[in-house]
């Protein structure tokens, strides 16, 4: 599902990704790599800094000029295709190749800049189906999961969400992040990333197999859901969209932001889909929506039909790529994989003397004395006019004649939103994230002023109970 990006393994919690401390429920696809900074910022503490990096992808020329890129995967292998890649042909996208897969970057009737707003005033429809779907069920599936992640997901409510990551054995270290649905009892759906799709099967094989030598062969069902296709839905139209499918007696009003509901939804001729939808909550941009899981068993074209369905207004709403994903979340503030996760790691379990999720002995003591374990800090930045600051530009202290290096951005580009002001997100050495703070930033080798600032730059509108 969301709104998050992969890790590389060994990576810690406290040095997690960031999405939204509103636990994120949205499938983010993005596939970053990370390294270290070197001195001073590098740290061996697992909690210490370490700077994600962002692979070159496939560009398209900036509203500013030059050349916009966008994150992707270097996965290896022949380039996939979703079961929707014919009806993006069909529409006028332009397809790059992302995460392993061919994926719309944008749509020939939006720009980019003219798709962002059309998603923040409108509603928009992104393919995310070369996301990873899970289905884990049996006696056993509570006690794996809370052994490979941090979450008290034996207290998670039937048809409810969570965001969580998967942990390494002993050190902690973060496989990938993951949003958990619970079906019922001990049924569970979750999305992992595309981009580590073969070290988070290997590390689930490894753990499954583990188990079910120890309880039995019939503790564990795990299913990858190949066959299953998922888009989201976004902006502030996307809750009207899904109601010319859906039973007269479905109150989507009733349904809030990280819950879920299984239904059918009536095509175009009349017809209900054969099987039902996995419709959930999310905020995959930062905006209210939807993600829903398309199965196809029986009937391929089903992704196409609902697709098609939910598109019968172009009007209210229209189809739109990685570009305007990429600053959409920026905006956000969901697009950095970042410091400070520990809030998944459930309050019940943070006692060193009966937590026995993996990592739990090295990730506890840090959840303790987190000030003693960050080197740097995720923040936001505003760069002057000009280039934006793109991933891998190196952030400077201006007080010190030499200009050594404090920090790195990670994502970067002029805010649709913000009338083009260069925006980026990044890391800081610790002392220097206030806001504030001014600093230099290294574009095309000339240095440019920028200033620490709060994110997000749009807030989340997220649809949750009223209090």
């Amino acid at each position: 599902m969301s709104a998050l990006r992969p890790l590389q393994r060994g990576v810690n919690l406290l040095g997690a990704r960031y999405v939204s401390q509103s636990a994120r429920v949205a499938a983010n696809g993005s596939n970053i790599l990370r390294r270290q900074l070197p001195s001073p910022l590098h740290g061996r503490s697992s909690a210490a800094g370490i700077a994600p990096r962002f692979p070159a992808g496939p560009s398209v020329p900036s509203q500013n000029g030059g050349t916009r890129r966008y994150a992707s995967s270097t996965t290896s292998g022949p380039v996939k295709k979703t079961q929707l890649y014919d009806l993006h042909i069909a529409r006028g996208a332009k397809m790059v190749p992302f995460a392993g897969y061919s994926m719309p970057l944008q749509y020939s009737d939006l720009s980019h800049v003219e798709s962002h707003h059309w998603t923040r005033e409108k509603a928009s429809l992104f393919d995310v189906s070369h996301m990873v779907q899970h289905h884990l069920s049996g006696p056993g599936a509570v006690e794996l999961l809370m052994k490979v992640t941090p979450s008290s997901l034996d207290k998670l409510k039937p048809n409810s969400s969570t965001l969580s990551c998967l942990l390494e054995e002993g050190t902690g270290g973060i496989v990938d992040d993951t949003v958990i649905t619970r079906l019922d009892g001990d049924a569970f759906y979750f999305v992992t990333n595309a981009g580590r799709r073969t070290e988070d099967l290997a590390f689930l094989q490894a753990e499954i197999e583990a188990y079910r030598q120890a309880h039995g062969a019939d503790s564990i069902k795990w299913e990858i859901l190949d066959d299953r296709a998922l888009v989201a839905l976004q902006g502030p139209l996307a809750a009207s969209l899904p109601r010319r499918g859906l039973p007269a007696d479905t109150e989507l009003s009733t349904l809030y932001f990280g819950n879920c509901r299984s239904l059918h939804l009536t095509l175009p001729d009349g017809t209900p889909t054969p099987q039902p939808l996995l419709i959930s909550r999310t905020g995959y941009t930062g905006e209210d929506g939807f993600e829903i899981s398309i199965p196809t068993a029986g009937c391929p074209s089903l992704p196409t039909q609902v697709t098609e369905l939910l598109l019968s207004n172009p009007e209210q709403v229209r189809l739109a790529g990685l570009a305007a994903r990429d600053s959409l979340r920026l905006e956000a503030g969901m697009y950095t994989p970042a410091a400070a996760l520990g809030w998944i790691v459930g309050k019940d379990r943070r006692d060193p003397a009966t937590a026995t999720f993996n990592g739990a002995a090295t990730i506890l003591p840090q959840l303790a004395s987190p000030a003693k374990t960050l080197s740097q800090r995720r923040v936001g930045f505003t760069v002057e006019k000009g280039s934006p600051a793109r991933e891998g530009a190196i952030v400077v202290d201006l007080s010190d004649d030499s200009h050594p290096q404090i920090g790195v951005i990670t994502s970067g580009l002029p805010s649709p939103s913000l009338g083009g002001t260069n925006i980026a997100m990044g890391y800081i050495k610790n002392g220097m994230h206030k806001k504030g703070t001014e600093v230099g930033v290294l574009v095309r080798n000339k240095l440019r002023k920028a200033t620490v600032t709060g994110m997000p730059w749009v807030e989340s509108k997220f649809y949750r109970p009223k209090a």
